[in-house]
């Protein structure tokens, strides 16, 4: 992964982010140099994006299997004093 700091980047925006959309590469970006963010292509988003998806089904069924308890919506509202 290519790490850039952040003033850097306001520099060389362009080369960056052709190194993301064109290279396939993942750019870490970095303040007072510890990693903040990181710059990945659309298709790495979207990947990320099914794996989360899939991850989220498998708990729905994992909590479904598991059976347990209904909660109502204002006993929840009022448990988190919302």
């Amino acid at each position: 992964m290519i790490r850039v700091s952040t003033s850097d980047l306001r520099k060389d925006t362009a080369d960056v982010l052709n190194k993301v959309a064109y290279g396939g590469d993942r750019v870490a970006l970095q303040r007072r140099g510890k990693d903040v963010a990181v710059i990945v292509s659309v298709e790495d988003y979207e990947l990320l994006k099914v794996i989360e998806d899939k991850a989220d089904l498998e708990m729905i069924r994992k909590i479904k299997e598991e059976g347990g308890d209904d909660v109502l919506w204002d006993d929840l509202k009022k448990e988190l004093k919302l």
